[in-house]
């Protein structure tokens, strides 16, 4: 059995990338060409041409920036908002990941702005590292989300 999950961002409920984008967007900043983006990755030219239009439409941004010049000459490069994009959601497809891969522990004490957690491997772990933590109920009762708010 296998956990699987789709991650994808939106603004105002309007699709902008998932992982076919995250996957061209880095395909262009490797190749610096569309078209040999779409070889790569097995795309046409017209499906990523129109896929980062729509992108940009929706975000009122641009995310490549296009210099013609014919064969060898014309290139694609990201914007510093399409590295900033694809970072954004990089950062969240490895916050996932990990979260999959967790190293499980228990919680033995809370208070004074400190949680100890005790965990099979410390040696996963070193001092100042940040961490995400997921409160899971492994008894089989599902779930255990709770909110906490700034007073």
């Amino acid at each position: 059995m296998e956990i699987k999950w789709r991650l994808w961002i939106e603004k105002e409920g309007r699709h902008i990338m998932g992982k076919g984008g995250a996957e061209i967007l880095r395909a262009i900043r490797e190749y610096g060409s569309i078209s040999r983006a779409s070889k790569m990755l097995g795309m046409s030219y017209r499906f990523i041409w129109n896929y980062l239009n729509k992108m940009e439409e929706v975000l009122g941004r641009r995310v490549v920036e296009k210099e013609r010049g014919g064969i060898e000459r014309g290139r694609t490069r990201l914007t510093d908002f399409g590295e900033e994009l694809l970072r954004f959601y990089e950062n969240f497809e490895k916050l996932f990941r990990s979260a999959l891969n967790c190293e499980r522990g228990v919680v033995r004490d809370v208070g004074d702005g400190k949680i100890v957690v005790e965990v099979r491997d410390p040696f996963l772990f070193s001092r100042g590292q940040r961490i995400c933590i997921i409160p899971f109920d492994l008894e089989g009762k599902g779930f255990k989300i709770s909110e906490q708010t700034e007073e």
